[in-house]
């Protein structure tokens, strides 16, 4: 794995022992603690749920494996070497159809029809695909949103690139009203003095906008300032203050977008998605790092992740407890428009990891009309299927943590993001490749009369059988 940055030292950068994570874990548990290195249980599945198929990580994208999106018979895998797109028309027989070489880290992805929008956050020389490594303190070097044609997904073609202030950590697919272009919320952060392209106090994010028409034409159309008042900086056992926004998840027909924003978790009004508006504000000083956010299918709940360590360090143990590093629940009262988030409870796989990295991270909803219920990669905590049916009372229902401790000869799990699409969870391993699974849990079975023609997790739709 690549050495951290200098800039942004979280998971995100495979940074396994930053600085800023050690004082974070020091401070909770004191220099002494050591962890229990019994396995969390005594099977590397429950028993409602199967692996089904596995790809090795292949030869030419062999970086860190982060984020996943899915369109048609294709699921697309980013790496922070560029991107491998998967063929999923059999899941069970999924198989590599293209590897797409482009390194700038992070890769962060999200399709739209036949545009695919790729994150940089590590600069580089220049635009193109070839271009090396540059400090952050080059003013040339080029972080921010490449857009690549995959009407072809044997031959993706390279279509332009959108510079951005900070890069892009993450990004967010936003339907434009008219249906001609698409808007791409970007979020980036960690600022510095020192760095030209990324200057603080970047309370901002960028939105790009992309013509369906001209995509070599997308340009950032407008920069809002999410936090004019300078967010949170004070609160105790932050990993960094709010300085912009992780990750934003909308809901577009809902006109709402929720925002992880490293100290603070937001909502906004979306109904004119190039001005965004935020409408809500929320702390928890059991939270590390507002990560990522989902709403239940009915909107009427919210779901945000803390990387509690930045994802550098062990938080699922006894030590550490159930309510850091963990999801919190928060229900959506008020009027639309001053609406109010009200905390329900927290949810932490119980399943102790010993030393193993393990923190809540990417997931999305299991599309059971009328139920809530969400599977999340957990790193090295593997996937985990949560119902939170009673938004006061979670609990997990299914897993599957590969671990050579309880299976010999197997290589340990480090799962990014863990998505269902089409009556499959598809789990993409930072180190392992990709893993398919098949949930036979009777209570989700509902889930597999629900079909999508594309699926951006950040970029929500709702969902009813047959849909």
């Amino acid at each position: 794995m690549p050495a951290p940055r200098n800039r942004r030292g979280l998971r995100g950068a495979a940074a396994l022992a930053a600085t800023a994570t050690a004082s974070l874990l020091v401070g909770l548990l004191g220099p002494a603690t050591a962890y229990a290195d019994a396995p969390p249980a005594d099977s590397i599945h429950s028993s409602n749920i199967e692996h089904v198929a596995y790809v090795p990580k292949p030869e030419t994208v062999r970086n860190v494996n982060s984020d996943l999106a899915f369109t048609g018979d294709y699921a697309i895998g980013g790496n922070y070497d560029g991107f491998v797109i998967y063929d999923i028309s059999d899941p069970e027989n999924t198989s590599v159809l293209t590897e797409v070489l482009c390194p700038g880290g992070q890769g962060d992805v999200s399709v739209s029809g036949d545009l695919l929008y790729f994150s940089v956050d590590y600069p580089r020389a220049g635009e193109e695909c070839g271009a090396p490594s540059v400090p952050v303190s080059d003013p040339n070097g080029f972080e921010g949103i490449r857009i690549f044609d995959i009407s072809d997904k044997a031959n993706p073609q390279y279509v332009a690139a959108v510079r951005t202030d900070c890069g892009s950590h993450t990004n967010t697919l936003v339907p434009s009203e008219d249906g001609e272009s698409d808007l791409v919320y970007v979020s980036s952060y960690s600022p510095s003095s020192n760095f030209p392209n990324c200057q603080p106090p970047h309370d901002k994010i960028s939105i790009i906008e992309v013509p369906h028409d001209d995509p070599a034409s997308a340009a950032v159309v407008n920069e809002p300032v999410l936090f004019p008042d300078g967010g949170n900086h004070g609160q105790p056992g932050l990993l960094l203050p709010t300085q912009g926004c992780h990750d934003i998840t909308v809901y577009a027909e809902h006109d709402i977008a929720a925002g992880a924003c490293m100290g603070d978790g937001i909502l906004m009004d979306i109904s004119d998605p190039v001005n965004p508006v935020v409408t809500e504000v929320v702390q928890d000083p059991n939270f590390a790092f507002w990560h990522s956010a989902t709403f239940t299918n009915d909107a009427r709940n919210v779901l945000f992740t803390d990387e509690l360590g930045g994802g550098g360090a062990p938080t699922c143990t006894e030590e550490i407890g159930p309510e850091r590093g963990a999801n919190a629940i928060y229900s959506i009262g008020g009027t639309g428009d001053s609406p109010e988030l009200d905390f329900a409870s927290y949810h932490k796989i119980d399943r102790h990891q010993g030393d193993q990295v393990c923190v809540a991270h990417n997931g999305s909803l299991i599309p059971v009309p009328g139920r809530d219920y969400f599977v999340q990669s957990w790193y090295q905590g593997g996937v985990s299927v949560m119902d939170f049916n009673d938004p006061a009372a979670p609990e997990e229902i299914a897993f599957f943590d590969v671990d050579s401790r309880v299976e010999e000869g197997v290589l340990d799990n480090d799962t990014w993001s863990t998505y269902y699409y089409n009556g499959y969870i598809y789990s993409n391993d930072i180190t392992r490749g990709l893993d398919v699974l098949k949930i036979t849990d009777p209570r989700l079975r509902a889930a597999e009369r629900v079909t999508f023609d594309e699926l951006n997790p950040q970029n929500q739709e709702s969902y009813r059988p047959g849909r």
